[in-house]
């Protein structure tokens, strides 16, 4: 005597041996991210100090990031291309930031341009400013409200009144 497996549950195995491990995997791909202004290294190309102008950056590669802090004609371009598998930390792939000089006159000076590689780690510091008190429990804090408020004070009105 054979038996024969009913085609509903031979559907649900070929569903699950072909569709459920693309979907497990697709799932793993990594998120990509890009933030700021990530500059066409062709179109950075295109500019020439001496003689660009700052009319001729903006039109070229957009409104700056950043202006100088203490020397307005100091233009940043900074931009980051990231990738997050799953739960993990956010790996940086690329990283640009281009800074363009300019002298008085609004003519382009110097065009420096700077990479991942030029960048530097830095851990960040783990510690915490102490403040004055003391931890109290959520029952300490519950417990020391009772009989702060009352319904009236000593000329007869009560809150809101």
């Amino acid at each position: 005597m054979t038996r024969s497996i009913p085609s509903a549950l031979r559907t649900a195995a070929l569903f699950g041996a072909v569709v459920l491990p693309g979907l497990a995997a697709s799932g793993c791909a990594p998120t990509v991210a890009t933030r700021g202004n990530l500059t066409d290294p062709e179109l950075v190309a295109e500019l020439q100090p001496g003689q660009s102008r700052r009319d001729d950056v903006a039109a070229v590669l957009g409104t700056p990031t950043s202006v100088g802090t203490f020397d307005p004609n100091v233009w940043y371009y900074i931009g980051q291309k990231t990738e997050k598998t799953a739960f993990f930390q956010p790996e940086v792939v690329e990283r640009r930031v281009v800074i363009v000089r300019f002298d008085d006159a609004g003519t382009v000076r110097e065009i420096k341009k700077l990479d991942k590689s030029n960048g530097q780690d830095i851990e960040m510091v783990d510690r915490s400013t102490p403040t004055a008190g003391r931890e109290m429990s959520f029952l300490e804090q519950m417990m020391g409200n009772v009989g702060r408020f009352s319904a009236k004070d000593t000329k007869g009105k009560g809150p809101g009144s």
